[in-house]
C-alpha cells in the first residue's frame, strides 16, 4: 500500500496521460461486450503497469504505469457505467485538470463500429453511450480523446441492452483478443506520439 501511494505521488506531473477504461464492476459483468474498456485497460496494465495490482482510488480501480518513454495513470470506474463521470471528475480534480484535452483518454465499446475495428477520436458526442454521457455531463466538456472499440453484431439485434451485457461467445474471442492488442498499441501511440499521429496509424 505504501509503495502504491509513493508511486502515485511521484508520477503525477500535469502533462501525464489519464487513461480511463469503461465498464461495469462485478464478476457477473466480466468478459461482457460493455466491459471491453476494462479489458483493454487490464491488458495495458499487464504490459506496462508499475505495480503488482490495482489500488482503490477516485471511485475506481487506479494504478500507475509507464511505457518506458512516458508515465501515465489508469482508472477503471467502479460506479457502474451510467455513473462513470463521478470517477472521472474525481480523477481530474485531483490532477487539477480543468481542460482535459488530449490528456484524458477514455476507452469505450461502440455498437456503431464493427467487431474487430478500433477508432481514435480527438473529441465528439456520446453517441448514445451512457458512460460517455455521464463523463461529458460530469466534467462539462466533450473535449477529450476516446478510443472506441467496435462490438457491432453481424446481424441486427432486437434488444441492444441485453446484447451489450452478454459475454463474447467463444467464436469471437480470437477477434476480441487481437482487437485488445491493437487497442493497447494505439494507446501507446497516443501517449508517445500524440493523438493526431496515432489516428493516422491506427484508424
Amino acid at each position: 500500500m505504501l509503495r502504491y501511494q509513493l508511486l502515485a505521488t511521484r508520477y503525477m506531473p500535469s502533462s501525464t496521460h489519464l487513461i480511463v477504461g469503461l465498464g461495469n464492476p462485478g464478476i457477473e459483468h466480466a468478459g461482457t461486450r460493455h466491459n471491453i474498456g476494462f479489458m483493454v485497460a487490464d491488458a495495458l496494465f499487464a504490459k506496462y503497469g508499475r505495480l503488482k495490482s490495482w489500488g482503490q482510488k477516485f471511485k475506481g480501480a487506479f494504478t500507475a504505469a509507464s511505457t518506458g518513454e512516458k508515465d501515465f495513470f489508469l482508472l477503471k470506474p467502479q460506479t457502474f457505467m451510467n455513473l462513470s463521470g463521478q470517477a472521472v471528475s474525481c480523477l481530474l480534480a485531483k490532477h487539477k485538470c480543468d481542460e482535459p484535452g488530449d490528456q484524458l483518454i477514455v476507452i469505450s465499446d461502440d455498437l456503431a463500429l464493427p467487431l474487430g475495428k478500433i477508432r481514435i477520436r480527438e473529441r465528439g458526442s456520446a453517441g448514445g453511450h451512457n458512460g460517455l454521457k455521464s463523463i461529458i455531463a460530469a466534467i462539462g466538456t466533450n473535449e477529450f480523446v476516446r478510443l472506441r472499440i467496435g462490438i457491432q453484431p453481424e446481424h441486427p439485434v432486437s434488444d441492444t441492452k441485453r446484447f451489450v451485457l452478454d459475454a463474447f461467445p467463444k467464436t469471437e474471442r480470437p477477434t476480441v483478443d487481437k482487437t485488445i492488442e491493437r487497442g493497447v498499441e494505439a494507446l501507446r501511440a497516443i501517449i508517445r506520439d500524440g493523438v493526431l499521429k496515432a489516428m493516422t496509424e491506427h484508424n
